[in-house]
């Protein structure tokens, strides 16, 4: 078990959707926060909602991808609060183009926040985790943690390395006989602003956007990302007290997953199948 009450969790990505969601629940659960996300504006917002719960809370403007930063905010957290028990790798990006299209720089920009990020928020907490003699690290991964789908390998990449790098943490916390939890998270459809996010992303860079980009955008917005971050949130942190290794966030997630498993040679037709019906 890895009660909430009481405890300094840290999260990241906590300007918006699952990670201001999930500060606000943990806020309600009794614990004290350390916020950080790259939205300074956004992040003021749901610092201000965890405040009027009642937690004490820091908050820090942050880059996830910038290493030095999250070093330094971790020691800023410890030092704040004297102890952190648990840290929410929450933070991510979305980015759509082909392999064949892509730039190195969007594989860097995708990978620097979605896995990257979860590296350095694990390695910079890790010692202060541990140290707290009851502690846990969560890691943000996706139902494309397990599932291909074309025109994302940037994100798809990113969520199964996070699957992998946090599936290896746990073993090698069991190993060692720390007293640290370890959950990986496989998101479905949760209502945020990334489709939008990533589509705005493609318009500062340049990039050429078509009527399957926007329709693909109105596609997830309307159709897919339909749980409410709230509901998520609580799906999760259940997931954290009960100790679970892994938790799969809405029906979809579980569909998926089972898909994968049971159709190791025809799922992916069907995720082509899919996409060409998206596109329509």
């Amino acid at each position: 078990m890895s009660a909430v009450s009481g405890k300094v969790c840290a999260v990241t990505g906590a300007g918006s959707g699952i990670g201001r969601a999930l500060a606000l629940r943990l806020a309600r659960r009794g614990a004290r926060l350390a916020l950080a996300d790259r939205d300074a504006a956004g992040l003021e917002v749901t610092a201000g909602a965890v405040r009027d719960a009642g937690a004490d809370v820091q908050t820090q403007a942050l880059d996830v991808s910038d290493r030095d930063a999250v070093v330094a905010w971790a020691g800023a957290v410890a030092t704040q609060f004297g102890v952190v028990h648990q840290i929410y790798n929450n933070a991510g990006i979305a980015f759509s183009r082909t392999v064949e299209a892509s730039e190195w720089a969007d594989y860097e920009r995708v990978l620097g926040v979605n896995l990257w990020g979860v590296i350095h928020g694990t390695k910079a907490f890790l010692p202060h985790v541990i140290a707290s003699g009851d502690g846990h690290v969560v890691n943000v991964s996706s139902l494309n943690g397990y599932l291909a789908q074309q025109q994302m390998s940037h994100y798809v990449t990113s969520k199964f390395a996070v699957r992998g790098f946090t599936e290896t943490l746990r073993v090698e916390m069991l190993a060692a006989g720390h007293r640290v939890g370890v959950t990986v998270v496989h998101p479905g459809g949760i209502k945020t602003s990334i489709a939008d996010n990533a589509l705005e992303e493609a318009r500062r860079l340049g990039l050429p956007l078509t009527a399957a980009d926007e329709a693909r955008r109105r596609f997830y917005n309307d159709k897919l990302l339909r749980m409410d971050p709230a509901e998520a949130a609580e799906i999760i942190v259940k997931g954290v007290e009960a100790g679970r290794s892994r938790v799969r966030v809405g029906s979809d997630a579980k569909v998926v997953d089972l898909l994968v498993r049971a159709l190791p040679s025809l799922h992916p037709r069907l995720v082509v199948a899919f996409d060409k019906r998206l596109r329509r």
